[in-house]
């Protein structure tokens, strides 16, 4: 076979091929597009693909590849990147103290808006941490993650005198995304910068903390998903899509805690009694809070005596759409959860947009560990 005839066919292969590719990537989601283009980019190195990381002053501190906003990216659908971290080289046991994430410009690294903050998720390995402590019946319990920064909720820290304990060399899984919901001719790079508060004080000069997170999740027609439900914002819900945050609860109820809203005023509940697995009764002493634009409450809820634990106000950009803050729970003294009571989340939203919206409803509780603290203690010769 002639060179000729061989670099044809090979031509035409390769066009065959880049067509395909083009028909298969115009019907991907926003999200997977994002995903296919950022791994590309980082492949070529065209724009930095590399973190970068600062260890001073007790804040661990990284900055991430380089985010390429090229139109509009709702919550969930940006580019993002993930890293492995060590807090320390060695054993020593840190105390987590607080987290912090904020948008930077890719060339000046100068701050810029946090409208560009879509959510900064901290997972860790529970089979390594909870091995590390004697907790072995803990291990697969709950999904692995301390707790998660978003849009309108980039800072968060510990009451005085709380933290989360961890060997320093027990290693940190981060994943940082981006978000862009109001420029469609975008055409930029970003950056965030990730911050990790820590301290080395003695054992029984803190008290430790565990992490739990609790959402919505609302019921779904599992045969015919996106249907639109008969009474909106009650029963049940249009999952955003069927193969994330889908979930099966004990009755085979196929349940979603990523959903559409309709335009204007709706109120979503679910219990949380199986997220929270109380045994006897625990103490809280932080939230931190995830939701999405056009949320504007969110409740803890004592269901069984009708009293709000606690309540996140959350405020919208007027003029656009975004998060500008929401409150969080941070206390010392705490408030008791109980095993014999039924707790709920109660999120309020009013979609003042022209269209349907996705929406999530999440709470990361941190409450005293009282079963880590006597370990803790025991390998404490100066605890008084």
């Amino acid at each position: 076979m002639h060179k000729s005839k061989i670099f044809k066919i090979i031509g035409i292969v390769t066009l065959v091929a880049i067509l395909v590719a083009a028909v298969i990537y115009s019907q991907l989601t926003n999200r997977h597009k994002a995903i296919v283009k950022t791994f590309l980019l980082y492949k070529t190195g065209i724009i930095d693909n590399q973190w970068v990381i600062q260890d001073k002053s007790y804040h661990y501190q990284m900055i991430s590849p380089d985010f390429y906003i090229d139109g509009i990216y709702k919550s969930m659908e940006g580019p993002k990147s993930s890293n492995f971290i060590q807090l320390s080289q060695d054993s020593t046991l840190l105390w987590i103290t607080g987290f912090h994430v904020k948008a930077l410009d890719s060339k000046t690294k100068n701050t810029i808006s946090n409208d560009f903050v879509c959510h900064t998720n901290i997972d860790f390995n529970d089979v390594k941490y909870y091995s590390n402590f004697h907790l072995d019946t803990r291990i697969g319990k709950q999904y692995p993650r301390l707790t998660s920064l978003s849009h309108g909720f980039e800072n968060f820290v510990f009451p005085k005198g709380y933290g989360i304990p961890m060997k320093g060399n027990d290693l940190l899984y981060i994943t940082t995304e981006s978000l862009n919901h109001n420029i469609p001719n975008a055409n930029f790079l970003v950056k965030h910068e990730v911050t990790i508060d820590y301290s080395k004080k003695n054992y029984e000069r803190i008290k430790p903390l565990m992490s739990r997170t609790v959402f919505i999740e609302l019921p779904y027609d599992k045969n015919d998903p996106f249907k639109s439900p008969i009474d909106p914002g009650k029963d049940y819900c249009i999952p955003v899509e069927t193969k994330n945050h889908s979930y099966t609860d004990s009755k085979g109820n196929t349940l979603s805690g990523h959903w559409v809203i309709p335009i204007g005023k709706n109120t979503y509940r679910s219990s949380i009694n199986e997220q929270l697995q109380i045994i006897d009764s625990l103490q809280l002493n932080a939230a931190a809070i995830h939701v999405h634009p056009f949320a504007t409450k969110i409740t803890l809820l004592d269901k069984s005596t009708n009293t709000p634990i606690f309540t996140s106000t959350i405020t919208n950009h007027k003029n656009k759409i975004g998060l500008t803050k929401m409150d969080s729970y941070c206390s010392g003294k705490g408030v008791y959860l109980y095993k014999n009571h039924n707790y709920e989340l109660v999120l309020e939203v009013n979609n003042t947009s022209k269209t349907k919206q996705d929406m999530m409803g999440s709470m990361f509780l941190f409450f005293y560990d009282k079963e880590l603290d006597s370990f803790l203690n025991k390998k404490s010769p100066d605890h008084k």
